[in-house]
């Protein structure tokens, strides 16, 4: 099948040499690495994994991924730095990475997503972006999206689902009932589709075309490159990275905000105090949680006014994407 595109972005693809598979954390550490070691323009690169989990900076694994699950069918786990939710991949599936020089996370998140539209809607696929993370075809999820910040660079990664095992991703994530029901389905496969049902193009002939459409250039890794980012890749590999530390909190509350994503709210408080807050979910941080806001709350009497004047002066959406000190107020004291 010959399409004709046409490249509207100058954009640098990034390509391995050579055909060697890597584990996840390789092509997040390749991210990081591109986003702090390269010149500041626009780059993009494809990977794709065995079967893996990976969940979001902010969520705890026990309440996302069926551990015993994934153990038994040989599904990796990993931890990435962006936030949102739990997601799964395989060699069925195309991740997608963008790295650009831009302090905006919210204006290159959503240049990023109308970019996969486009050329989604080149193969005349009915794509279309919505929510805060997601791109829908025929009101099915068929690519999720998450970002974070470097100093003066974003990362933008997300799924392509082509041929994906679905039975896998059913079962090794496990959303809440809550959000589930939020989407307005009673099961994970319901909720998505997949890219083969739509067009004839082979998997090598979608990439080849997401390429053609979004780059404009190429530029090979280095020896020296892939050295540097194996190095990088083995923090994603410890258990204080992958599992983090989930202490006992004496307050602990649940919830979901739309617009915004699922919260777990821990609150350590002793004699009424506020000792120390946690904040789990699949929410997108868009600022420094902990000094920006978590820190404010340090030594605060857990009370709805006094919490209210802790956070005078905070907007909350400069830290957590959509979110309104109301909404967060409510979450802490409700």
């Amino acid at each position: 099948m010959t399409i004709a595109v046409t490249c509207y972005h100058e954009m640098t693809y990034v390509a391995l040499p050579g055909d060697k598979q890597y584990r996840l954390p390789f092509y997040l550490a390749m991210e990081e690495y591109i986003a702090r070691e390269f010149p500041a323009q626009d780059y993009f690169f494809m990977w794709q994994v065995d079967p893996t989990v990976i969940f979001g900076r902010n969520q705890l694994v026990e309440s996302e991924v069926d551990c015993e699950y994934c153990n038994s069918n040989g599904i990796q786990m990993y931890r990435r730095k962006s936030g949102g939710g739990c997601v799964y991949a395989d060699m069925s599936n195309i991740m997608l990475s963008y790295i650009t020089p831009s302090s905006n996370v919210n204006f290159t998140f959503n240049r990023y997503m109308l970019m996969v539209e486009h050329a989604l809607q080149q193969l005349g696929v009915d794509a279309r972006t919505t929510g805060r993370n997601d791109i829908l075809v025929d009101g099915k999820k068929v690519s999720g999206n998450a970002f974070y910040h470097l100093p003066s660079r974003s990362i933008v990664h997300g799924t392509m689902l082509y041929d994906t095992n679905l039975e896998h991703m059913a079962r090794a994530t496990t959303p809440s009932d809550a959000k589930l029901k939020s989407k307005g389905v009673d099961s994970v496969r319901q909720h998505v589709t997949t890219l083969n049902r739509y067009i004839t193009l082979s998997l090598e002939e979608l990439k080849a075309h997401f390429r053609s459409v979004l780059c404009d250039s190429e530029r090979m890794l280095t020896d020296a490159d892939i050295a540097a980012i194996e190095e990088m890749e083995k923090e994603y590999y410890t258990p204080e990275f992958i599992f983090g530390n989930n202490p006992a909190y004496s307050i602990l509350r649940n919830g979901r905000i739309d617009g915004v994503g699922e919260f777990r709210v821990s609150i350590d408080a002793k004699e009424g105090v506020i000792r120390k807050v946690n904040l789990a979910g699949d929410f997108f941080i868009v600022g420094d949680i902990d000094s920006m806001l978590l820190s404010k709350l340090k030594g605060v009497r857990h009370e709805r006014e006094a919490i209210e004047h802790a956070l005078d002066g905070v907007e909350c959406s400069d830290v957590i994407m959509n979110l309104k000190k109301e909404q967060l107020i409510n979450l802490l004291t409700d």
